[in-house]
């Protein structure tokens, strides 16, 4: 039921994020009949493809005042992004996270956004089955934990696709081509990556069509000829991309062209969601695909065996944490203090041949002392005492027993 009007009655403030699309559309429309409220839209320009004359137009249709559109490109990819990377977070042994480590910031930036304007609700359109709902109020909770959320999906009655899209036909909201029919793949898109669900890929038998990839090129079409990239770490963040000095932003998508190209980071799976159900999606994440490859490659020449078999033993656990929206969480910012206590050291460069879908590691350098040359080396050297190897032998020996 509609909140009643009360004539010269204060309109109170409610912050959504906004895409511009039609679903987000019908919530705007939605929020202003049902809490009589003033709506402020809040778009996050994470590098997804963006329309801001589009936002613009659309919100202004339906008496939006305040139209907030931020860059936030270079902030998520070096904040959020790349301490991702750093920690090698892999969700169940193939999903890196893409959708998830997205949602945090857009939580975020959507409560201080809230607090700016004294606004008393924020509000998201993330489905009832999905697991964006939980990560956008799990990070609502912890910068406004006094700051209502509103989630339609789970208070309205438009239960079906033929509902919204005779809601949107009272009201006038336009209505794209590819709206009209059958319900369109759902697709999330930032810099990092793009994911794709729904239709026909619900079904796990069927083969995900070509018309779906946006970043990647099948390998088969990929050229015949590799790719090399070189790719720069200092602190264990990347810095340059063939020597060349670059923001985190344009780093990234430097990465995501060359990779996209020669047919790298597409991932088809199955996975658990957090509350509770199983999904498929086909993401494309080609320049992250490329620095977790690369990241490893640096850390294997530059931190010691305790330290990077610690990072392997805590990756399951902090991937899991991302995945299900527990960024703001003691128990992530725990484990990120292991994850960063020798980043310091991480320094030097990695060069990939890239081709037809492989990466193929072919150089590392470093300043670093923890690779020894002559401790390796095969030749006769007294860097390295063989006589304690037959002590090291008998001490493990007993540790069988």
């Amino acid at each position: 039921m509609a909140k009643k009007i009360i004539q010269g009655e204060k309109k109170r403030k409610i912050v959504l994020a906004y895409s511009g699309g039609l679903d987000t559309s019908i919530i705007l429309k939605w929020l202003q009949e049902k809490y009589n409220a003033e709506v402020i839209s809040y778009t996050a320009n994470i590098g997804q493809k963006i329309d801001k004359k589009k936002i613009i137009k659309n919100a202004k249709k339906f008496g939006v005042k305040k139209i907030i559109i931020e860059n936030l490109k270079d902030l998520f990819i070096k904040e959020y992004v790349y301490p991702m990377i750093r920690g090698h977070a892999i969700y169940e042994g193939v999903y890196l996270l893409g959708t998830s480590i997205a949602r945090p910031l857009i939580a975020k930036r959507q409560i201080a956004i809230a607090k700016k304007f004294n606004a008393y609700a924020v509000s998201h359109g993330s489905t009832g089955k999905g697991n964006d709902q939980v990560r956008f109020e799990l990070g609502y909770h912890f910068f406004g934990p006094k700051i209502k959320v509103i989630a339609p999906w789970r208070l309205w009655k438009l239960n079906s696709r033929s509902d919204l899209i005779k809601y949107a036909k009272k009201n006038k909201i336009l209505i794209p081509k590819d709206k009209k029919g059958a319900p369109p793949f759902s697709i999330d898109d930032n810099l990092f990556h793009t994911s794709t669900e729904g239709k026909v890929l619900e079904n796990p038998r069927n083969i995900a069509p070509e018309s779906i990839f946006q970043r990647t090129i099948s390998p088969e079409k990929a050229k015949d000829k590799s790719s090399n990239v070189s790719i720069g770490f200092k602190n264990g963040d990347p810095i340059t991309v063939n020597g060349k000095k670059m923001s985190p932003g344009n780093l990234l998508q430097k990465l995501n062209i060359l990779a996209g190209k020669n047919g790298i980071g597409r991932v088809d799976l199955v996975e658990n969601r957090f509350i509770g159900i199983k999904s498929r999606g086909v993401y494309e994440t080609p320049g992250g695909t490329l620095l977790m490859f690369a990241h490893r490659a640096i850390e294997s020449v530059t931190l010691d065996k305790n330290t990077m078999h610690k990072k392997d033993e805590i990756m399951p656990k902090y991937a899991e944490l991302i995945y299900n929206g527990y960024w703001y969480s003691k128990a992530r910012f725990k484990l990120q203090k292991i994850v960063d206590l020798k980043r310091n050291k991480v320094n030097g460069s990695v060069k990939l041949k890239l081709y037809k879908g492989n990466i193929i590691i072919i150089s590392r350098q470093t300043k670093s002392s923890a690779y020894s040359m002559k401790k390796v080396s095969f030749e006769e050297n007294k860097t390295f005492n063989k006589s304690n190897v037959e002590r090291f032998i008998n001490f493990h020996k007993k540790k069988l027993i």
